[in-house]
């Protein structure tokens, strides 16, 4: 059963993020720890689970590299591809420390997965992917691909409009924090199912809605 949510554009949700961000609340890890619960429930019946990290410089790529942190501890066999050569440094650390591989673009063959997660950008980026990480994702799109979480939303998804150009990877299932992002209800079938991960965001009333699968509470930022 799907339920209907307000709906919030990227400016609103940052500002709705800020006064937890100045008073230390660690929201990344909440987010990080909620994805990797989605990413564990998707990957129920595998045996041993291979899962493709696609991560970016950002944020964004910082919660799916935490992500991967977690699932790696598992006991998933992950893989960690940086589409921009670098990452969000502390992520990364501790992804590294978990077990997680880091791996190249070149000869990268992602139908050998059970999973991908799309980390590449998120609600700071309004146009399309550019440069290594386009090349990556249309390289992938050719192939038979396994599914994949977006993280927030769909990268190369405009957070607003819903607006796209051909370098999207279509997601099985997008994982968004905090709120429902507008972009989210326009972006006919690349956003696929949506699970909204409540931070305790105090946001405005909205007139927008997006639909989605279920709303669950963000993930304990300490470490088991």
């Amino acid at each position: 059963m799907t339920t209907t949510v307000p709906a919030y554009t990227a400016d609103q949700v940052r500002a709705a993020e800020k006064p937890l961000l100045d008073a230390g609340e660690p929201l990344m890890l909440r987010a990080a720890s909620a994805l990797a619960r989605v990413v564990a429930d998707e990957l129920v019946d595998r045996v041993h689970p291979r899962v493709l990290v696609l991560a970016g410089r950002g944020d964004n790529g910082g919660d799916a590299l935490y992500a991967a942190e977690r699932l790696a501890e598992a006991g998933m066999d992950v893989d960690a591809l940086l589409t921009s050569g670098d990452a969000h440094v502390a992520a990364l650390a501790a992804a590294m420390s978990a077990g997680v591989r880091r791996i190249e673009a070149d000869g990268l063959d992602a139908t050998g997965y059970d999973l991908v997660v799309d980390g590449i950008v998120g609600i700071g980026a309004r146009e399309p992917l550019r440069g290594a990480a386009r090349e990556t994702v249309l390289a992938m799109l050719g192939a038979d691909l396994p599914p994949v979480v977006a993280v927030d939303l769909p990268s190369g998804l405009h957070p607003d409009e819903g607006s796209a150009d051909d370098a999207v990877l279509p997601a099985a299932v997008t994982v968004t924090f905090g709120a429902a992002k507008r972009g989210l209800g326009a972006g006919e079938g690349l956003a696929g199912r949506i699970v909204l991960v409540d931070l305790g965001l105090d946001l405005p009333e909205a007139t927008d809605r997006v639909e989605v699968e279920r709303v669950v509470a963000g993930g304990d930022a300490q470490r088991a």
